[in-house]
């Protein structure tokens, strides 16, 4: 099998993220290639196997590090200036441009998990865009949690977070098991997008300019596919997510672990080979007209 070739993808203020080019070996790939969105704080090591997969099914893939993540990171986590507002203006702009000039298509899907498929109503060639389905897609409401988790968020946004920005530099989400320690900026615009329905956009016109808020102007299909056990993406936060694109033609998909032959899926476990038999559900909402 084909190992995927890396690759470096220069966003518009010169920024270089780390990528990661799979290659289909079938000779009639599907016309539109799959671009895999990390969520936050969780490296592009993390979707090796699913993309390996998908690319045996025909697809053309490619992942990336956004910025202050992972090979996407220069240096101490504690001197980035990363942001979330930057990883969909710059980062996902960047990696949809890349994908259509190393595929020579006409537009991608974006298959974002979690914050990777919150972000396109501020990504400014979101017209590239043809499809997304979001895995364990949703705006995280804090409001709209359940179990431990919900428990956690406000402890983690209103306290850890702000205290940590000043002692350490960085968000500390490694030592409470979320993924890699975060950018301020990352840990700070989280906390603030999930403090209100709406998840970034609710900042338009404050964070960000209204010139720059593409989610009225998105119309392509748009599938969030989460657990029913999911923490974060519940049937509350995922539609409240699916609410931000008025003209976009959006669907839920809830999965029952126990109906797949799992004890839990959670936010997480999609992805793993464990869970494998979960793929092809995800393949064939990728391929749905």
């Amino acid at each position: 099998m084909t190992q995927p070739t890396p690759i470096q993808i220069q966003c518009k203020d010169g920024y270089k993220l780390s990528g990661l080019f799979y290659k289909t070996e079938s000779h009639t790939p599907f016309e539109f290639p799959i671009l895999v969105a990390p969520a936050t704080g969780i490296s592009k090591k993390f979707y090796h196997a699913f993309c390996t997969w998908l690319a045996t099914q025909g697809y053309n893939v490619l992942s990336f590090d956004f910025r202050g993540i992972g090979e996407s990171l220069y240096g101490n986590v504690k001197d980035s200036t990363a942001s979330i507002l930057d990883w969909g203006q710059l980062d996902l702009s960047a990696a949809i441009d890349h994908l259509l000039t190393l595929t020579q298509a006409n537009q991608v899907i974006l298959l974002g998990h979690s914050a990777g498929g919150q972000l396109l109503g501020v990504v400014p060639n979101y017209i590239k865009v043809a499809k997304v389905v979001a895995i364990a897609g949703s705006s995280g409401y804090q409001k709209g949690l359940k179990g431990r988790t919900k428990l956690l968020a406000p402890v983690m946004f209103k306290l850890i977070f702000p205290i940590a920005r000043y002692t350490l530099g960085y968000g500390p989400t490694q030592a409470i098991g979320m993924g890699e320690n975060l950018p301020k900026d990352v840990a700070q615009q989280w906390a603030l997008f999930c403090s209100k329905r709406g998840y970034i956009a609710h900042t338009s016109g404050q964070l960000y300019s209204t010139a720059q808020d593409f989610h009225s102007n998105i119309n392509c299909p748009i599938t969030s596919i989460f657990a029913s056990d999911d923490e974060i993406a519940t049937r509350i936060t995922v539609r409240d997510l699916l609410s931000i694109y008025p003209n976009a033609k959006t669907h839920m998909i809830e999965i029952e672990p126990e109906a797949y032959g799992h004890r839990a899926i959670g936010h997480m476990l999609m992805f793993k080979t464990s869970h494998q038999n979960l793929w092809p559900l995800i393949a064939n909402e990728i391929a749905a007209e």
